[in-house]
């Protein structure tokens, strides 16, 4: 099994929604998040003054999924969530030991 934690853009929520639903995905975990990477934030200017923006608005989405879908899980975040500009965002996959359905007490794969 994987855990799959994606950073967006979060107008771009929607459409990766979408298309996880598309390829099968039937849950989610999605929170809003602040963050930046090479573009170290922005410069804004209000009122007449111009200030530093350092923390950027994401959204973070995590699916645990099994082996066998995570690349197609990738692929569907990567196309739905890319604008082409700075700030796209970053999947990562990790491997997952071990998932438990709280209210069956399923384990791993059965509990997906």
């Amino acid at each position: 099994m994987k855990l799959i934690t994606a950073i967006i853009k979060p107008f771009k929520l929607d459409d990766v929604r979408a298309a996880l639903l598309g390829v099968g995905v039937t849950g989610l975990t999605v929170l809003d998040v602040t963050g930046y990477g090479r573009q170290k934030g922005h410069t804004e200017l209000y009122r007449g003054s111009e200030y530093e923006v350092d923390l950027l608005p994401k959204t973070k989405i995590e699916i645990a999924v099994a082996d066998d879908k995570a690349d197609e899980v990738v692929e569907a975040i990567t196309t739905s969530a890319n604008t082409n500009k700075i700030g796209d965002g970053k999947i990562f996959v990790i491997d997952l030991n071990q998932l438990v359905r709280i209210r069956t007490g399923d384990l791993n794969e059965d509990a997906l």
